[in-house]
């Protein structure tokens, strides 16, 4: 069987979140699936860390790239020959029309919840775009039991239909130096309106000093100014070879989102036996379960140092025995699995 792929957004430099998601999923399908023939569809040439060409894994490059799912990518599927049998988009978008059954993955639909987060023109193609993409598909994938809810509620379709393929966690190498020097605690994650960052830098402020810093890391988003503040570093973005010595040498991972559809970066620490102090909403609990702690809502300032005043209370006692539990539940998420659930429906 031939299977089409629109793998765009695995193809982009310096990865995070969907990036993230859409690549690993790639190469689980290249390793896993020795039975069946791809065609992977991108808008430029495959960057070199994609699986190599073989006889059954091939590329196709379609330009130019302005609305390449809207008119581009369709056209392709339509003139193609041989045509796929089923069409896979690892991310919302998928072909506005398409001759062959489509398949979707689906982050969150934070643009729903906190639409006041989004640029205007993102947010309108993020409604439209990702409507169309989920009533039209054979088959949705999302990768939390919150999204798999919200999906469900929004678009009104079965349960059936949508299937949970969780991110899994890669091993983070945590030897080495750490980008950041001293006693720090750490934000990890692209920085945009709905991470809350401006909350956590006010509640971080109002910590004692000897909290020590606070590192925000990640690359810039769109409504988002970096706050010049005492105590407080941004790095930008991190490379995955100094990341798990980031991560591993903090204090604690402290993500305080408005709302989160997975939230790869928690897992990554839980894994690395570094401490996590997260938003009590979305998909959050059901990632962390009690093995962390948690910002109760409003997810205001006073909240989240709350939190942190909680977080700096553990006892040595009390942070191993909730790390020990963090790294055990972390471990019960792989690519693999995420790789299973694909291709459990679309071969």
């Amino acid at each position: 069987m031939l299977i089409g792929i629109d793998a765009n957004e695995a193809n982009v430099d310096k990865r995070v979140g969907s990036n993230v998601y859409a690549f690993e999923v790639l190469w689980q399908l290249y390793r896993q699936d020795k039975d069946n023939a791809y065609r992977i569809y991108l808008s430029a040439p495959p960057l070199a860390d994609l699986p190599k060409t073989n006889k059954r894994w091939q590329y196709r490059i379609l330009t130019p790239s302005f609305f390449w799912t809207q008119w581009r990518l369709p056209l392709s599927l339509w003139f193609d020959r041989p045509r796929p049998k089923v069409f896979l988009t690892l991310g919302h978008y998928a072909p506005r029309f398409s001759p062959v059954p489509t398949m979707v993955c689906i982050m969150d639909l934070a643009f729903l919840k906190y639409p006041e987060t989004f640029r205007s023109r993102d947010l309108w193609q993020l409604k439209s775009w990702t409507e169309y993409s989920v009533k039209n598909a054979r088959h949705v994938f999302t990768i939390s039991q919150a999204t798999k809810k919200d999906i469900i509620s929004t678009y009104h379709i079965p349960a059936g239909k949508i299937s949970i393929a969780s991110p899994g966690v890669k091993r983070l190498k945590a030897g080495g130096l750490s980008p950041a020097k001293g006693k720090y605690w750490l934000y990890l994650g692209t920085l945009q309106p709905r991470k809350n960052i401006d909350a956590l830098i006010e509640g971080f402020a109002a910590t004692l000093p000897a909290a020590g810093k606070l590192i925000i890391a990640g690359k810039i988003g769109w409504k988002y100014q970096p706050k010049k503040q005492d105590r407080i570093r941004y790095l930008g973005f991190v490379p995955n070879d100094k990341l798990g010595a980031l991560i591993k040498n903090s204090q604690g991972l402290i993500l305080p989102s408005l709302y989160e559809g997975f939230g790869i970066p928690v897992v990554q620490a839980m894994s690395l036996g570094t401490p996590v102090l997260v938003s009590r909403n979305s998909s959050l609990p059901e990632i962390v379960g009690n093995t962390g702690l948690y910002i109760e809502a409003p997810f205001d300032s006073a909240a989240i140092s709350d939190g942190l005043v909680r977080l700096l209370s553990l006892s040595p006692a009390e942070k191993q025995k909730l790390t020990a539990a963090a790294k055990l539940r972390a471990a019960k998420f792989s690519w693999q699995k995420t790789g299973q659930a694909i291709l459990a429906e679309v071969v």
